[in-house]
């Protein structure tokens, strides 16, 4: 048998890529298209849950006063003052007891802003530009109970009076404040009252009957019309 037919072992050196100047198998590709993909999906998870945080916190109070400082600071301050203490109300007034706020007492029932406050996208938009143009009016209009009944969707007295909030009839009410005699705010002598006439919720609540009876009983913690009168200059808005 000649020596040419047989053939010398070859040794990992000679098949080695590096060593031969690259001869030998070819690695495998790599799977970008799959590594992308991933990637993507990745990235989209991360967006998701990070819009949905995003719409959890639009829905707190804090959202209120972190994105529109100025006009919403003070109204913040009022719903997050401890119950039974002396405070300040949205224009920076003292207040005796912040019991006598609706945004205080709401908040300690768990409730936020939203559960009032229903604006829609555009309204939502529109102040957005607003506070961003700095093209708003400060302090905010005060809004009334039928303002908030329109933008809920609801209708009548049951912004207020519903299962969820107070669930109450008017008749039910002029019941419970029966002891206040014939000065009973909750008794339609001359005409049917809204809540908010009353109850105001960034600053302390008003006993509209010593409008015109002086004698009428303010009680603990709330203002007369006259003081109320003081504070907002008599504005209708107010």
């Amino acid at each position: 048998m000649s020596d040419k037919n047989i053939q010398e072992p070859t040794t990992a050196a000679e098949n080695d890529p590096v060593i031969n100047g690259g001869t030998g198998a070819s690695p495998a590709p790599k799977k970008k298209g799959h590594r992308a993909l991933i990637t993507s999906a990745v990235v989209a998870v991360i967006l998701v849950v990070a819009g949905a945080g995003l719409w959890v916190w639009h829905e707190q109070p804090s959202f209120c006063g972190a994105i529109c400082h100025t006009p919403m600071d003070n109204y913040l301050a009022t719903y997050e003052a401890p119950l039974g203490q002396a405070t300040t109300d949205k224009w920076g007034n003292a207040v005796a007891d912040s019991s006598t706020m609706l945004a205080a007492v709401h908040a300690a029932e768990g409730n936020t802003c939203m559960d009032c406050h229903v604006p829609t996208l555009s309204e939502q938009v529109g102040e957005g530009v607003a506070w961003i143009s700095g093209n708003y009016g400060f302090p905010l209009v005060e809004r009334t109970a039928s303002d908030l009944t329109e933008a809920s969707g609801r209708a009548g007295d049951e912004l207020c009076l519903n299962e969820s909030c107070h669930n109450l009839t008017r008749e039910d009410l002029v019941e419970k404040t029966a002891d206040m005699g014939i000065y009973n705010p909750h008794d339609a002598h001359h005409m049917e009252l809204e809540c908010t006439t009353c109850h105001k919720a960034h600053r302390a609540s008003v006993m509209y009957c010593t409008q015109c009876h002086a004698q009428a009983e303010v009680p603990e913690g709330w203002i007369s019309m006259g003081e109320s009168n003081e504070l907002t200059g008599v504005k209708a808005a107010e």
